[in-house]
């Protein structure tokens, strides 16, 4: 009896506790925020790869394409110039690099069939420019390769350490950011927030992979810059 008094206590002020700070967390970071980052969507609005900005916890935010802080995202149309050229969004950028570059390139010989061509792919965004890439990936399993291209250069495809591939994406990210004065303004007005992806990310993936991390990085040198 005393067991199951001292388990009900235990539980009462675990409740309590919740009531007392996590409420209180929650409703001054919606104070200090835009309420609407986390404003809850039905659950039978949810697409299967989804996560919905009332999943986040206390002290983070969910970068949801279903309002502002979409703009994040490497599907969002924020065309920037890399390099001489110029691209639709970031998604474009990265799945263009797994398409044939040329006549030369051994992927354009391999008796595969190429939905697109790269230029078509870098000129693309969302779910279009993600698409293109899977069909990519597919022609890549079927040749057995694991690299991708860029200016003519095989870079490793999901190297299990921080390389080319990474550099390039992190690079690409900067100029969206640095073209897109809105992507700025939206980084910056996330304060201190711990950054969340709105999708259900793959096990064991490469760090390039992980854009909210690198959206804190470069925002983390924003700050220290002001």
């Amino acid at each position: 009896m005393e067991h199951r008094s001292a388990s009900t206590a235990l539980r009462f002020a675990t409740a309590l506790f919740s009531c007392v700070v996590l409420l209180p967390v929650r409703a001054a970071q919606a104070g200090s925020y835009p309420s609407q980052w986390w404003a809850p969507v039905p659950e039978d609005q949810k697409a299967v790869w989804e996560i919905l900005p009332q999943a986040a916890k206390p002290g983070e935010v969910i970068l949801s394409k279903r309002n502002e802080l979409g703009i994040l995202s490497n599907f969002a149309a924020t065309p920037f110039m890399y390099r001489g050229k110029r691209y639709a969004s970031v998604e474009g950028f990265w799945q263009m690099m797994l398409y044939p570059e040329g006549t030369e390139d051994p992927r354009s010989k391999a008796g595969v069939t190429w939905l697109h061509t790269r230029e078509e792919v870098g000129g693309m965004s969302g779910f279009d420019a993600k698409d293109a890439g899977t069909a990519a990936e597919e022609n890549m399993r079927r040749m057995g390769i694991d690299w991708v291209t860029f200016e003519g250069n095989r870079i490793r495809y999901r190297s299990p350490r921080n390389a080319d591939h990474y550099d390039l994406i992190v690079a690409a990210m900067q100029s969206k950011m640095e073209q897109n004065p809105k992507v700025r303004e939206i980084l910056l007005a996330t304060g201190d927030l711990i950054l969340r992806p709105d999708h259900v990310g793959e096990p064991g993936a490469p760090a390039e992979w992980l854009y909210f991390q690198i959206w804190m990085e470069i925002r983390r040198g924003l700050q220290d810059k002001r």
